[in-house]
């Protein structure tokens, strides 16, 4: 069995060794998410409630019917989320590369996933 350990050590490094810096991101993200029992992002569906957690990437300023709204892109290594806060201009901390978790409803909008006014946690700076 102790071959077993060192094959699948082995294959690990050499999996490091041979992936890409965004493929390892996006693996340590999923683990991270993982590990605080949140929802992968490419699992959620519409309506779905969920928590998910995960990096953003962008924050945009993008206002909605003549109102205000903060977006951002989250990323967990799976997939992206839209998540939008009505009325909002800025809110400190929602910042790229922040890692948040977010709980709230999934919508479906255009095809593609938005969570509005999410309850959120932001988490520690350099959290992997």
């Amino acid at each position: 069995m102790a071959t077993t350990g060192r094959g699948g050590l082995f294959r690990r490094a050499l999996e490091r060794l041979t992936s890409s810096d965004d493929e390892i991101e996006a693996q340590q993200l999923r683990h991270g998410a993982e590990e605080e029992g949140a929802q992968h992002i490419a699992s959620c569906r519409d309506r779905d409630q969920v928590t998910v957690s995960g990096t953003l990437r962008t924050v945009t300023l993008r206002p909605r019917a003549g109102v205000p709204a903060l977006e951002a892109e989250l990323y967990d290594g799976s997939g992206t989320l839209a998540v939008v806060w009505l009325g909002r201009r800025r809110i400190p901390g929602i910042d790229p590369g922040r890692t948040i978790r977010a709980t709230g409803r999934v919508a479906n909008d255009d095809g593609r996933r938005v969570m509005f006014n999410p309850r959120y946690e932001l988490r520690p700076a350099g959290r992997e």
